[in-house]
């Protein structure tokens, strides 16, 4: 054996791997758009959408009714038979007092067991809740307790007066030992069980104390199922007229002076009505006497109400302040634009001197961004302040520059870069603005424009 011999260690020829290779590229191209994404300015997009805008003014009033108290003759237990806020007629049953008690009480037990519900109950229950799931809005969720409330009161009617149809032979004998009375409305009107001290005040008689609502108490007639002989039983509004009274500042009111009719919303479920006013002066203070006709039973719980007085109502297109901006622009003569060249757009004949110095005139066709009936506006992307226009058919000229103006507008995104389009602003808050809808120059209902106006340039594309 070769002691001497020697080892040569095998070296492997070059070779690439592809796979990291592309694995490298992908990973610096990655890289690349993090890093992009990250330094480059993003546009926010804002859909244009169509609304209604209103100065805000907003009150609580005091709300005034024609309402009677009708007080009990007899002391014992009390039980209702129709439901608050309803309509009732003549001879129609409210109410029952039991002096022993007894009847009452079998009354009230009687209530309890749903399974008394007549087949024609039933249906006319199933059909009120199909309908409210119909029309239910999760926008409006307060409609829920309402409709809650509503069918408490239903049921309860419904439920205590089978219990007194299947007690008639109780209440026949207690009817004649004169222990037992039912209760019927004398004149029609609507059902309320509770009373405040407001039931004899009056557009003629209120005075600035009863708007403290911190002092206000309410006097829930059936809560303790019992009644003394000379307490109220109920009370029925007997007309449909109503006021609300809402104490205003001496600029308001003289604002309100030059008409008597107004629209007003109530913000309790966004519902709007028609009212006639008048404005009074009382010990220093100025109160809106409103006056209603309908739509009273809706609030017929409620002693104050808050309104939002609809004095200045726009509808348009609705688009956030932050996408408005402003744009100098050139005001032509429209008598200096003419069709001709090689398009059926009007344009310009401007005056110019080739680099030899030889001057001749030029048709271009500017972008129009707005028009009256005396200018047209241009902006100076085909012509420069100092050029000179010719009229058509004259010797006449005009100098561009010579008088220029301002437009309200914003950028259009449509077609994937910033195009400014002027906008006519109707009504303005604090955050969004109502702009005029259907203008020749304007924007249109859905079209995309910047959402910050101040983030883009004109022209540029939008990333």
């Amino acid at each position: 054996m070769n002691k001497n011999k020697k080892v040569v260690k095998y070296r492997k020829p070059f070779s690439i791997n592809i796979g990291v290779v592309i694995f490298v590229i992908i990973f610096i191209y990655l890289i690349f758009n993090v890093f992009s994404y990250m330094t480059t300015s993003h546009i926010s997009i804002y859909e244009v959408e169509q609304g209604t805008m209103a100065a805000n003014n907003v009150y609580r009033g005091l709300v005034l009714r024609d309402e009677q108290v009708i007080s009990s003759s007899y002391t014992g237990s009390l039980n209702y038979y129709i439901k608050e806020t309803s309509r009732v007629g003549y001879g129609s049953l409210i109410c029952s007092v039991d002096e022993s008690g007894d009847i009452s009480k079998m009354i009230n037990e009687a209530r309890k067991d749903s399974s008394n519900l007549d087949s024609e109950s039933l249906e006319a229950i199933e059909e009120r809740i199909l309908e409210f799931q119909d029309t239910y809005e999760a926008q409006n969720f307060y409609n829920v307790y309402t409709f809650k409330e509503d069918m408490d009161a239903t049921l309860n009617e419904t439920l205590s007066l089978g219990a007194l149809n299947q007690l008639s032979d109780y209440t026949a004998n207690a009817s004649n030992h004169n222990t037992f009375h039912q209760i019927y409305s004398d004149v029609p009107g609507i059902v309320l069980y509770y009373t405040d001290g407001f039931e004899s005040i009056t557009a003629e008689n209120f005075d600035g104390s009863m708007f403290d609502e911190a002092s206000y108490e309410k006097n829930n007639l059936s809560k303790d199922g019992s009644v003394n002989a000379g307490e109220p039983l109920y009370k029925l509004i007997n007309s449909e007229q109503w006021n609300i009274i809402v104490p205003v500042d001496e600029t308001v009111a003289t604002a309100l002076l030059d008409d008597d009719t107004m629209k007003i919303r109530f913000l309790k479920d966004d519902k709007t009505a028609y009212a006639t006013y008048t404005v009074e002066s009382r010990n220093g203070t100025y109160y809106l006497i409103l006056t209603l006709r309908n739509a009273m039973v809706r609030y017929a719980k409620d002693r104050f109400l808050e309104i939002e007085l609809l004095l200045t109502e726009e509808t348009g297109l609705k688009i956030p302040n932050s996408a408005i901006t402003e744009k100098e622009f050139y005001l032509i003569p429209t008598a200096y634009f003419v069709k001709g060249g090689d398009s059926v757009s009007e344009g310009l004949l401007v005056e110019r001197t080739d680099k030899n110095g030889k001057a001749s005139t030029e048709f271009i066709t500017p972008t129009i961004y707005y028009e009256t009936e005396d200018y047209c506006y241009i902006d100076s992307e085909k012509v420069t302040s100092g050029e000179r226009l010719v009229k058509p058919d004259s010797n006449e000229n005009y100098t561009v520059g010579t008088d220029t103006a301002v437009l309200k507008g914003v950028y259009n995104v449509n077609k994937g870069y910033a195009v400014f389009k002027q906008i006519d602003i109707l009504y303005q808050s604090e955050e969004y603005s109502i702009v005029k809808t259907g203008t020749a120059y304007g924007i249109s209902l859905y079209d995309h424009i910047a959402l910050d106006s101040s983030k883009v340039n004109e022209n540029e594309l939008i990333k």
